[in-house]
């Protein structure tokens, strides 16, 4: 899965939030001026085989110009198609029954809002939701590591969305 690979709506996996469209400006309630609130996510036409969904959401520019992970939630049930807005940040969200969220590069657990140097410009951020074939064997609390490696060699499609930031 790797990184800083960007793939956007490959296959049929669709991805969209009431609060943005791909491209636009996220919301300033998503940041981490605005209390990083994590966004309401849907997504759509996952394949059947899919035995669990994961999403990352990160800055690609980052600090020292490379990816800084915001949030990883994973062993997401393959019957649920939609977070809501504001998830709570604890390793286990009953929002998702079933689900982990992992270590950010923050260095807490669930949704880190946006805070990019003031003044400088926009970052590009990604969301992406990814079908596996498999429910992944980790703790929560992972860090990004360790859940790449859990993850590489079990993408059946992914989807994503492409938002940007400035303060």
């Amino acid at each position: 899965m790797g990184r800083t690979r960007i793939l956007r709506n490959l296959g049929l996996l669709r991805c969209s939030s009431p609060s943005f469209e791909d491209g636009d400006f996220l919301p300033r309630r998503h940041s981490l001026d605005g209390g990083s609130i994590s966004p309401a996510l849907s997504w759509s036409d996952v394949r059947p085989e899919t035995a669990s969904i994961v999403l990352t959401f990160e800055d690609l520019r980052g600090l020292h110009g490379k990816p800084f992970t915001l949030w990883m939630l994973f062993n997401i049930p393959p019957g649920v198609r939609s977070l809501r807005e504001d998830l709570s940040k604890v390793p286990l969200p009953s929002d998702v029954p079933g689900a982990a969220q992992g270590l950010n590069d923050e260095g807490t657990v669930g949704y880190a809002g946006p805070a990019p140097p003031p003044g400088g410009p926009a970052h590009r951020y990604l969301f992406q939701i990814h079908s596996l074939d498999a429910v992944l064997d980790l703790p929560p609390g992972v860090k990004r590591t360790l859940f790449d490696r859990a993850v590489n060699g079990h993408v059946l499609e992914t989807g994503a969305l492409m938002v940007m930031f400035q303060r």
